[in-house]
């Protein structure tokens, strides 16, 4: 159930790199032909990189895509490699609650205080913080589902999955 969430999510942020193509192409074209502009170019574009970037990060996690640096960590044998990941994993937990509070004041705040974007469109602002915590929560629980999975893989002494799906999904 969570690879096909992560599935759509990672569609859902091709779609979003799409529609910033075609935006950023449009007020380019009317800029040029006829010195105008889409309303609240700048606004929509901010909106589309978040969903962008944070959409596909679940997706990234399950795939142990992250950028790595493993000049030392290669030097050392596998398992002491395979506590490295989970240490890591942890620590991305740690490093993404914070994220996950932050991100729910945001959207609270934005829908009771009703704010909005001040532009020709009056865009709210609960969308892209919304996109927002749901990228960063997602993230944070397959995160999770990894770490479980890579300490019982430690503790039953076998490798860590390639990728964080464990082949169980």
């Amino acid at each position: 159930m969570l690879r096909r969430v992560e599935l759509l999510l990672v569609h859902l942020a091709a779609v979003s790199v799409l529609g910033l193509g075609l935006l950023i192409t449009t007020t380019v074209i009317l800029r040029v032909a006829v010195n105008g502009n889409v309303p609240d170019a700048i606004v929509l574009v901010r909106e589309l990189m978040v969903a962008a970037v944070v959409l596909p990060l679940a997706a990234t996690t399950a795939n142990r895509a992250h950028i790595v640096v493993e000049v030392f960590s290669n030097l050392l044998p596998e398992r002491a490699r395979d506590a490295l990941v989970v240490f890591g994993s942890v620590f991305g937990l740690v490093a993404l609650a914070p994220l996950i509070w932050a991100g729910w004041r945001e959207v609270t705040g934005a829908i009771a205080s009703g704010a909005y974007y001040f532009g020709d469109l009056n865009l709210p602002k609960w969308p892209g913080r919304t996109v927002f915590l749901l990228g960063i929560s997602l993230c944070w629980l397959r995160l999770a589902v990894m770490v479980a999975g890579d300490l019982r893989a430690l503790r039953a002494g076998r490798p860590l999955s390639p990728t964080g799906y464990g082949g169980a999904e």
